[in-house]
């Protein structure tokens, strides 16, 4: 909501590498908060270059890829916000 994402958007569940990733209105905002998330799941993601990503923040496999999150949106999908919560 602090994005100003429109609560009546529609929104759908996929299984992405084992993770459920939560799609709203296509990729006006993508989310995931499944544990063990890895590099390979924030490439895949970054591939859709949605507007907003969301993760949760101790989701990650290793401080490492949640270190390294930023940087793959940069390189993938530069016009990605991308926030943990």
């Amino acid at each position: 909501m602090d994005w100003g994402v429109d609560l009546t958007l529609p929104i759908r569940s996929e299984t992405v590498q084992g993770k459920t990733v939560f799609f709203v209105d296509d990729n006006a905002l993508v989310a995931c908060f499944d544990t063990g998330i890895t590099e390979d799941l924030v490439k895949e993601l970054a591939k859709h270059e949605p507007l907003r990503v969301v993760f949760r923040d101790h989701g990650f496999i290793s401080d490492a890829v949640k270190i390294n999150v930023e940087q793959i949106f940069r390189q993938l999908s530069p016009t990605t916000d991308v926030k943990t919560i």
